[in-house]
């Protein structure tokens, strides 16, 4: 396990903006060496992470990087994590792979995480994101570290040579927009139901790039592994980064995992009374489970509203749809039970650390009694590789996006639901809300 330094410390008292700031700004303006920054300002900043993986990393990385005569600007600060194309399905993706694990020896990358699981989650899980960073992923959903109150986001192969280079990357001070959810969530309505809530009202662009911070006692009472759904699909909001403010939750989560935070550590890092953003407020009590029907993430309705939808496989994976909290909600609808004969469920756990604890918990054990293939901890079939999604089937899933072959063949039929909705549609064979059977 690697056990990283406390969370990062603010400026002084004495250097604190005037003005009240949000989350992101602060962060932001630690990360720029700057007391304050306002919204619009074109600023520089220190990287203290940089994530790549075997799709995004060496193979466009390693000849620009030849080419330049460059290194690496600091080997500590760089992860890589082959992912994508594991367990290796062809030659194309073992020249891939390979050419990622050379690499990596050649460069004497202290950390890399090979077959362990999705980047998004394995980076927090070996301890890489704390309260207080600044981090650039070479991957889309990379806003999932600022679940931790850290302020990541995802570059392209260019954006990170630059960072790769010279450790440092600039970018537009974002404007926050505020998501705030007061009340609780019923049981069998989860995270992803407040995203899918949200794409269906502000749609693919309603994050405009800025920064969408989530809060209100409702994702207060979220675990981490929640909280993590909600930042990593600020990426289908159209957001740089997704920020929820770190508190005790967060401190326990890290502390499991050998990280140490200080209590006082985190006293910086929350958004100010007063500061300045778009506000908008929904009651999580009246939520009700939501699906993106084809072939958009902001395609929206609620379950109650669909009518009967047969469905030929369901698909429990993904870095949204798969960590140690997914497999549980999955097991809590289909324990006892069987899945409809005609339905293919498919379970990819998130990571290794997720799929031993779900074995641990008798999880998985229940899962495959009702009927589900375990299939590698990989992006698989949510990035269309292994176990893609053939011609013509219509799926329900737990994953990010449903674009048109996103997951396989472009006659495929893509919903998206929670691990409670797709465990449940496994089980009846039409797309169903687990609340009529957990309740």
């Amino acid at each position: 396990m690697t056990v990283v330094p406390p969370a990062l410390s603010a400026h002084s008292a004495a250097e604190a903006p005037a003005a009240p700031a949000t989350l992101a700004q602060k962060l932001v303006a630690r990360a720029a060496g700057r007391t304050q920054v306002r919204p619009g300002e074109i600023v520089t900043c220190r990287v203290d992470l940089a994530m790549f993986h075997d799709s995004s990393g060496p193979r466009r990385l390693k000849p620009m990087l030849e080419e330049l005569g460059a290194s690496i600007w600091d080997k500590g600060k760089v992860v890589l994590v082959i992912d994508h194309y594991v367990p290796e399905a062809d030659d194309e993706s073992r020249r891939i792979v390979r050419l990622a694990r050379d690499w990596a020896t050649e460069q004497r990358l202290p950390h890399v995480y090979d077959g362990l699981g999705i980047c998004h989650v394995v980076l927090p899980q070996a301890g890489h994101v704390r309260p207080g960073m600044f981090a650039v992923g070479g991957d889309s959903h990379s806003p999932t570290g600022g679940a931790f109150g850290a302020y990541m986001f995802g570059i392209g192969a260019t954006e990170m040579l630059g960072v790769v280079v010279t450790g440092e990357i600039w970018l537009r001070v974002p404007q926050t927009i505020f998501m705030r959810w007061y009340g609780r969530l019923a049981d069998g309505v989860s995270a992803k139901d407040m995203m899918l809530h949200m794409l269906g009202r502000f749609g693919m662009n309603g994050g405009q790039y800025q920064a969408v911070e989530y809060c209100g006692e409702a994702v207060a009472a979220l675990p981490m592994g929640e909280r993590m759904t909600l930042a990593n699909m600020s990426a289908e909001l159209g957001a740089q980064t997704g920020l929820v403010a770190p508190d005790a939750v967060t401190r326990a989560w890290l502390a499991e995992r050998g990280v140490r935070v200080d209590a006082a550590a985190l006293e910086p890092w929350h958004s100010d009374e007063g500061a300045d953003g778009v506000r908008h407020a929904f009651d999580a009590s009246a939520l009700v489970p939501q699906v993106a029907l084809p072939h958009s993430p902001a395609n929206v309705a609620s379950v109650t509203e669909l009518p009967p939808t047969r469905i030929d496989v369901a698909y429990i994976g993904a870095c949204t749809g798969a960590k140690i909290d997914d497999l549980r909600a999955a097991a809590r609808v289909l324990a006892g039970y069987r899945i409809a004969p005609h339905v293919q469920l498919l379970v990819a756990p998130a990571s290794r650390q997720d799929q031993q604890q779900a074995e641990r918990e008798g999880i998985l054990r229940r899962l495959v009694e009702a009927g589900a293939t375990v299939l590698p901890t990989a992006c698989g079939a949510c990035a269309g590789y292994g176990g893609a999604i053939g011609e013509g089937r219509t799926v329900i899933s737990s994953t990010a996006r449903n674009f048109r072959g996103r997951m396989g063949a472009a006659t495929a039929q893509v919903l998206l639901g929670s691990p409670f909705t797709v465990a449940a549609s496994a089980l009846r064979g039409v797309v169903s809300d687990a609340r009529e059977i957990i309740g």
